[in-house]
């Protein structure tokens, strides 16, 4: 599980990402990276931590589906945290196809994303 300074909770924030942030996509999911924002919500001087949020609309399945793909979703993230630059806000949106991939395609999905935006890939 995602710990609890690591989630994305409020609208703005998602909100912010997905318009200000940059954005990599695959066929099971979109990401959508703002960098290092800083956080107004943080108390103190200390680089807030990079927060992660997932998207998963009734276009990918029934709730038991959607509900499997953002638990997948978030154990991979919890792995892949510390790539980010401190004070990142992530969004992961999940595509319609998201619904009938597994694990394993899910992580060369995000796996692939993450190397777009973190490496510099070409588009």
């Amino acid at each position: 599980m995602l710990p609890t300074e690591n989630r994305l909770r409020r609208r703005e924030d998602f909100a912010t990402a997905v318009r200000r942030g940059r954005r990599a996509g695959r066929p099971a999911l979109v990401i959508h990276l703002r960098s290092g924002a800083t956080d107004p919500h943080a108390p103190g001087e200390s680089a807030p931590p990079t927060r992660a949020g997932f998207v998963v609309s009734k276009a990918v399945g029934g709730a038991v589906v959607r509900n499997t793909v953002k638990r997948r979703l978030r154990h991979l993230m919890r792995d892949r945290i510390d790539l980010f630059p401190p004070g990142s806000l992530v969004v992961v949106r999940a595509l319609p196809g998201a619904g009938d991939a597994d694990h394993a395609q899910l992580a060369r999905d995000l796996d692939a994303a993450l190397q777009r935006l973190l490496g510099g890939g070409a588009r």
